[in-house]
């Protein structure tokens, strides 16, 4: 299809699978309030897109892989943009957003998709924090377009929350 005109390095396999050349990196993952159980905290990935990835970014898949309790998510409050969570530029078009409750897994997807060169930020916002404290690792793996996309794991998003003695809980 047109999409891959634009960029002449990328890689499609004989099998018709996409693959990132040099695949993104998860660069932070932050939370503006890590208190448990409070509302209208949000959550910060923050990915590079380096200049050689030879594709786009196309979707972005969050996963809870450890921790007590899976947020429910403002789904239509999802965002995106360019730059880092304290330096903030231009807003980034999403197509959608997703959530799995089975897999514990949420899916942003980019319109259009993001192209190399660029760090982007993806804000979600949670209904409320987790339930329980502790360490909550999120699995960040990026895909190029194309529908047999081959996504490349990023590591992990640590997000850390803290029983407090507050007294609306």
């Amino acid at each position: 299809m047109g999409i891959h005109a634009h960029f002449a390095k990328a890689v499609q396999l004989a099998d018709g699978s996409t693959h990132f050349v040099q695949p993104p990196r998860l660069l932070s993952a932050s939370t503006s309030f890590n208190t448990v159980n409070v509302w209208h905290a949000s959550y910060d990935f923050t990915l590079d897109l380096p200049e050689n990835a030879g594709e786009p970014l196309q979707r972005v898949t969050i996963a809870l892989r450890e921790g007590g309790d899976f947020p429910q998510f403002f789904l239509q409050e999802s965002r995106a943009f360019a730059g880092g969570s304290s330096r903030r530029g231009q807003a980034l078009n999403l197509q959608g957003v997703t959530q799995d409750r089975q897999s514990q897994s949420l899916t942003v997807i980019f319109d259009p998709p993001v192209t190399p060169g660029q760090t982007v930020t993806i804000r979600l916002y949670p209904i409320r924090n987790p339930r329980f404290g502790g360490v909550y690792l999120f699995g960040v793996t990026a895909f190029p377009p194309g529908e047999q996309a081959r996504g490349q794991f990023l590591g992990y998003g640590r997000l850390h929350f803290y029983e407090g003695d507050r007294f609306w809980y």
